[in-house]
């Protein structure tokens, strides 16, 4: 049956509006998120790669995530699941080791009683301006800050995710020395997942198997800090070990 042309015209303009009516009525199905509950808390902690130049004061929500992989999950996760109302909190601060951390530790994280903890933090502890800490050093106050993390909030879950270098900039002359000592750093990460049963996000594997289609420089402007692509990566990856881990 042909349309009269006015018609036919209506129905072009109502048909993205219905269409996104659609989208969000439909439950997601790619994703349930079903250890996420209504009015949990995510909480993402750790240096300036988490900090991504966030807004320290006011309400601004676009800036209160900073411009990072938590600001990439905060805005999926929250599309998706609009009905639960979770929340998303960044106390990244930019430069800081994990014993920086653990001086604010009860503060900006026992204190607030996430549901959802993701932990990054490492690279400083080997290039910061702060100073370096061994990678014994390292294990240890970290290994202590979860404990007492654990002890004090049983039902949180924790995600741990491991520090990573790209050859670029001034890492590139000595990338193979650098990334030797960082994998001591990467594998106390691991070792401190396994002994708390927690799941680790390998960003290192991420980050070289982009650089099969791309070169380091795209993924991370200076060896340390991602770009836009390489945070929509993180993020992908934070999604997909998550999910792995507390999805069923």
């Amino acid at each position: 049956m042909k349309l009269a042309p006015r018609v036919a015209a209506v129905l072009l303009l109502l048909a993205p509006a219905l269409v996104a009516q659609q989208r969000m009525n439909r439950p997601p199905t790619h994703v349930q998120y079903p250890y996420l509950h209504d009015g949990d808390l995510i909480l993402f902690q750790g240096d300036s790669i988490t900090d991504g130049g966030r807004a320290r004061t006011g309400n601004d929500m676009n800036h209160i995530m900073g411009q990072d992989y938590a600001y990439l999950l905060a805005a999926h996760i929250g599309a998706d699941i609009p009905e639960r109302n979770v929340r998303f909190l960044n106390r990244g601060i930019s430069g800081e080791r994990v014993v920086d951390l653990a001086m604010r530790w009860h503060e900006d994280t026992i204190a607030l009683k996430p549901n959802i903890l993701s932990i990054l933090v490492g690279i400083n502890d080997q290039f910061g301006s702060k100073g370096p800490i061994t990678a014994e050093e390292y294990e240890a106050a970290y290994d202590k800050m979860l404990a007492e993390t654990i002890a004090a909030l049983p039902t949180t879950k924790i995600v741990l995710g491991e520090p990573f270098l790209l050859p670029v900039g001034k890492h590139v002359a000595n990338y193979t020395q650098e990334m030797a000592e960082l994998k001591k750093r990467q594998a106390a990460v691991a070792r401190l997942g396994t002994k708390y049963h927690l799941p680790v996000i390998h960003y290192q594997q991420v980050f070289d198997g982009a650089q099969a289609h791309a070169p380091a420089a795209y993924w991370c402007w200076d060896g340390i800090h991602p770009t836009y692509a390489g945070h929509a990566l993180m993020a992908r990856e934070w999604l997909l070990v998550t999910n792995g881990a507390w999805g069923n």
